[in-house]
């Protein structure tokens, strides 16, 4: 029988501490860990015991959230330089995802409008609750305008995890999925293993097959070939960032998907709430592309894969340009990549309130 999908949870808050799903584990075990200070939040995010851009803004927010209820001094100068301080480490995590960041602003933003240690405490708690609540509801928001692409019976493929464990719920790519099951579809799931950390396999897999939503497995290089043979009608993914130009920043591999999607004649959709949007970065030639340890390519697990000494180039993200993108899908609609200025005007005013 499959399991309640409301019961994965990846981020929990506990006050004094963040009960965390960590998701190196999984599928072959589910584990919560626990997350009492600011730099078990830093190496959380930065060994992806938590990933997908929301969750991990989520967490930085639950975790300055934290660090705020275990201060003792009711010196209001000396809190609000000590977050400051946390914040940055925090912010240093990874680089990448925009919504860390967003995140971080937000809560840090929040507390300097309160007058006295207790007021920001409380202030911090509730901004990040409140981050938690909203991304819900954007990403069922997401995923009522992306199913209205898609219809019964369709093949959609998708990459990396841009599901309910990299969110607060329902996820971005994945939450039509959900929605499509809770109608009554039956969409038929082609998920790309992700290499060379597996978030498709070990993932995405595992989340929908909680669901019991139809998801097949193909290795990344099996894509081309399988969007032709299988007749794919559509590929969606989830990003970390989104430059002001429509360029996106998201899982290696998205690139080639969207490469050859567009030579198959096949939509190519983003999922992208406004708080992965990134103004301040004109094209996505600016975007900072993480690079990883060389042990994730040249070994699987504990077993070297490549003889020892072999130079590696372990991108974590790539840039896919605006061309090739059909359409954004965000919380305030559909919008074409090139044609996004209704959603800058919403994230100035956002960041101007």
């Amino acid at each position: 029988m499959a399991e309640d999908r409301a019961e994965v949870v990846s981020v929990i808050y506990k006050r004094d501490h963040i009960s965390l799903l960590d998701q190196r584990l999984l599928p072959r075990k589910k584990k919560y860990v626990r997350l009492s200070t600011i730099h078990d939040v830093w190496h959380a995010i930065h060994r992806l015991q938590v990933r997908g851009a929301p969750a991990i803004g989520i967490t930085a927010a639950f975790g300055l959230a934290v660090w705020a209820n275990r201060w003792r001094s009711p010196d209001y100068s000396a809190f609000l330089d000590a977050l400051e301080i946390a914040k940055s480490e925090l912010a240093s995590s990874r680089p990448t995802a925009v919504n860390l960041f967003w995140a971080l602003d937000r809560v840090v933003n929040r507390a300097k409008q309160t007058g006295s240690v207790e007021e920001a405490k409380l202030a911090i708690e509730a901004e990040a609750i409140q981050i938690q609540a909203e991304d819900e509801e954007t990403c069922r928001k997401i995923g009522e305008y992306g199913l209205s692409l898609f219809a019964d019976e369709q093949k959609i493929m998708t990459i990396c995890n841009a599901g309910s464990i990299a969110t607060a719920r329902y996820g971005t790519a994945l939450a039509p999925f959900y929605l499509a099951k809770e109608a009554g579809w039956n969409l038929h799931i082609y998920a790309c293993e992700t290499r060379p950390l597996l978030q498709g396999a070990r993932l995405t897999t595992w989340e929908l097959q909680q669901a019991n939503i139809d998801v097949t497995l193909i290795t990344d290089n099996m894509a081309a070939h399988t969007m032709r043979t299988k007749k794919i009608d559509a590929v969606i993914v989830g990003c970390d960032r989104v430059a002001r130009n429509g360029d996106v920043a998201n899982k290696i591999g998205t690139l080639g998907l969207a490469l050859q999607a567009k030579a198959l004649d096949i939509p190519f959709y983003v999922a992208a709430p406004l708080s992965t949007f990134d103004i301040d970065t004109p094209t996505g030639e600016e975007i900072p592309i993480e690079e990883r340890s060389s042990k994730e390519v040249s070994f699987f697990g504990e077993v070297n894969t490549a003889p020892n000494h072999t130079k590696v180039f372990n991108p974590a993200f790539d840039v896919t340009p605006a061309s090739y993108i059909t359409a954004l899908i965000t919380e305030y609609g559909i919008f074409e990549p090139n044609n996004i200025e209704r959603l800058i005007e919403r994230k100035t005013k956002e960041i101007a309130s």
